[in-house]
């Protein structure tokens, strides 16, 4: 295909996410603020989500991509009326949740290869977060250049989720949810230009999905420090801790930071906050009522950017435990409001984090003794306390703002459409 010339003045970007709210996780952050950025940059953007719809800022355009939303509040796993299908994309959809799995981003990739077949002339470049359906493949085939944001391999998930099921049928269901995957695998092998957000990420993506490194460059994602900030007034309370997770899963290391946390309450008075919700009956509910921990762990949801980053600037330690991460968002949130961080090792959180210990505290994944003695390192020592936060806010200024990783992306557009390769990373730092 021969290189087609950008736009002059800034590019036309037809932005692809199949669910966009940014309180699904961090696909939707990403969406709302690289697309913000990529405006004030000069580009034009418009953002093709499927449900939820995404928060956008002034200045971004918008298309609703309709899908069934079969996983909505207050009904996940809903059955819809019969006069909702209209499509083979809601039939496929559906038949795919009645077998257990997750078929949003099939029927997305195959919605927009519809909306997108004959606005070949409305934009320069596709640029696709992580659906890596059969539509997307469709319309690369049908000429348009594509960039493909991958955050991680997903197979990690999929294998920590089965390392923690704890029965067969658990077992044989989290496969059939991951089904996608086998999709998605085949798909990305065959996209030319695919953007990850850590250079850990793009070796797993590689080892385990096997796309060639040649095709996979690394622009770290932001983070809003002017939201994202020490805040005047904001008072520290003693032994407040936080945690920010965005799902209720294995991966994200909660059931290990409670452990930690029920030794710790045993020798001083602590609380914990965590932002997210977790599953009732789940693993970590039932782990809060084992370990006698409700009168200390408060769950908090639906918060802002603003209050989030001010319950921050509450916690002397903010804890990041999970077992794996493509890179963090909550790393560098909590690093941005110069909070003082204790993380894994797992994936990406050493290179996000930093390694030196001027920056943050690295512990074993999986080790809530560790974590035991990280935080504990951390209470009984205000200097390192505060040490420790004013660096990891000048990391982030230095290294993961969403303005550095707007710039990269652009990079990344500008690359594709000369026709030549990417490079390694597009860290402008």
């Amino acid at each position: 295909m021969a290189p087609r010339p950008a736009t002059p003045g800034g590019l036309k970007v037809a932005f692809l996410i199949y669910r966009g709210n940014p309180r699904c996780g961090g696909q939707g952050v990403y969406t709302r603020h690289l697309t913000r950025e990529l405006v004030r940059l000069g580009h034009s953007v418009e953002v093709f989500s499927g449900p939820p719809w995404p928060e956008l800022d002034e200045g971004v355009g918008f298309r609703a991509v309709r899908g069934l939303d079969l996983y909505r509040d207050p009904d996940p796993f809903r059955i819809p009326a019969r006069t909702e299908f209209t499509s083979f994309a809601d039939v496929a959809e559906f038949a795919v949740m009645m077998s257990a799995g997750f078929g949003e981003p099939l029927a997305y990739s195959l919605r927009i290869a519809k909306l997108l077949r004959h606005r070949r002339g409305d934009f320069d470049i596709i640029h696709d977060n992580q659906c890596m359906g059969p539509g997307i493949l469709k319309l690369r085939q049908l000429g348009w250049p594509v960039l493909e944001t991958l955050h991680h391999p997903i197979t990690v998930d999929r294998s920590i989720a089965l390392d923690h099921a704890e029965t067969w049928w658990k077992r044989v269901t989290t496969r059939r949810w991951f089904g996608f995957l086998r999709m998605q695998v085949r798909v990305v092998k065959q996209l030319p230009a695919v953007l990850t957000v850590s250079h850990n990420s793009r070796i797993d993506i590689n080892a385990q999905m096997m796309v060639p490194l040649e095709r996979l460059t690394v622009v770290p994602v932001g983070v809003d420090h002017t939201v994202f900030r020490p805040y005047e007034g904001v008072v520290k309370k003693k032994g407040r801790l936080m945690v920010t997770s965005s799902s209720d899963v294995p991966m994200k290391g909660l059931v290990p930071l409670l452990e930690a946390i029920a030794k710790l309450r045993i020798e001083r008075e602590i609380d914990l906050i965590v932002i997210g919700q977790p599953k009732p009956n789940g693993r970590v509910s039932q782990a809060m009522e084992r370990l006698g921990l409700s009168d200390i762990v408060t769950t908090i949801s639906g918060v802002s950017d603003e209050e989030l980053a001010r319950l921050y600037g509450e916690a002397e330690v903010a804890i990041v435990p999970s077992l794996y991460e493509g890179f963090s968002l909550p790393a560098i949130e909590a690093m941005s409001c110069a909070v003082p961080v204790v993380a894994t090792t797992g994936g990406a959180l050493p290179e996000v984090v930093g390694t030196s210990g001027e920056t943050g505290l690295l512990v074993e994944p999986n080790n809530p003794e560790a974590l035991v003695e990280a935080i504990r390192r951390l209470l009984d020592d205000p200097e390192l306390r505060t040490r420790l936060g004013a660096a990891g806010r000048e990391r982030v200024m230095q290294r993961f703002t969403w303005e550095v990783t707007a710039r990269g992306t652009a990079a990344c557009y500008d690359t594709i459409l000369r026709g030549e390769p990417l490079p390694e990373s597009m860290n402008f730092d």
